[in-house]
């Protein structure tokens, strides 16, 4: 996967086209009439989604965002197809990263949700990262059980990818999750087994943390729009310290995301995100 390009022009066009502006988050992800995940995206039975150089792109960096698609943060897919998607990508290539391949996955809630876990494939093309984004189901679940299941990701990550980058030249690729939620605790053995098919062995957040950051840089967007949210951030500093990167508007994920890309691979060291001047963005 990652063998195209991500064609600024043909995007726009394809993007007035559909409607993208001026449709509903419903009438783009058609998944959610259907309430349930698309097939390509069940992660049952998946062994690897792979990130591999290419003649179009030789030097391939792996970069995994997990969506929260529960209620509070379902509208930041839309808001990504409308506008962000074509920010970040066109915003990394420009700071001279041209060959990331970007995965998303749709987090939910092992507790309580249907489809707790939905996985795209690493793309770099215009097309197939917006295919894969609008095949993505929001489910708008969630419960009351004071978290979220981006340990999911970090799962994922740990035992279900394999990258040139990592194999071929010893670089970590980039994990975001973008959320307003602590991170749950524990992921049983029963709901791997659910969500993946099989799975033996239950697993702490740290445990999977650890086990992400073996292969992945693993950062944390917190998107503080309640106190709820703010109450989370603190949980998650203690977790990430600089790598929990805090916004006041959703609208700024594409920004943060591209400062980190940009400058992990040009050799710098994330510090501050500058977003152009806005206050929306905490010290990392």
């Amino acid at each position: 996967m990652g063998s195209t390009r991500y064609d600024m022009d043909a995007r726009f066009d394809r993007a007035r086209k559909m409607g993208y502006a001026s449709k509903s988050a419903g009438e783009i992800f058609t998944q959610n009439a259907k309430r349930m995940a698309h097939e390509s995206m069940n992660p049952k039975g998946i062994s690897f989604r792979e990130a591999r150089d290419s003649s179009v792109h030789p030097n391939s960096v792996p970069v995994i965002l997990g969506l929260d698609v529960t209620g509070s943060m379902g509208h930041i897919p839309h808001e990504l197809i409308k506008e962000g998607l074509p920010k970040l990508m066109g915003g990394i290539i420009q700071g001279g990263v041209p060959d990331a391949a970007l995965l998303f996955l749709g987090i939910g809630d092992h507790e309580c949700d249907g489809y707790p876990l939905q996985v795209g494939q690493f793309e770099s093309g215009d097309e197939e990262l917006d295919m894969w984004l609008t095949r993505t189901y929001i489910e708008s679940g969630g419960g009351g059980n004071a978290g979220e299941s981006y340990l999911l990701a970090w799962y994922f990550a740990a035992f279900h990818t394999r990258t040139d980058a990592f194999e071929k030249r010893n670089q970590k690729g980039l994990l975001f999750t973008v959320g307003d939620e602590p991170c749950l605790k524990t992921l049983p053995a029963s709901a791997i087994r659910e969500i993946m098919g099989t799975g033996q062995q239950t697993h702490t957040h740290t445990e999977l943390l650890e086990g992400a950051k073996k292969k992945y840089e693993v950062y944390h967007i917190s998107v503080l729009h309640s106190e709820q949210a703010l109450r989370a951030d603190r949980g998650w500093k203690e977790l990430l310290g600089q790598n929990c990167l805090s916004i006041t508007d959703y609208r700024d994920v594409p920004n943060v995301i591209k400062e980190v890309v940009c400058n992990k691979f040009k050799g710098e060291t994330p510090g501050f995100v500058d977003l152009g001047g806005t206050d929306n963005i905490r010290m990392l």
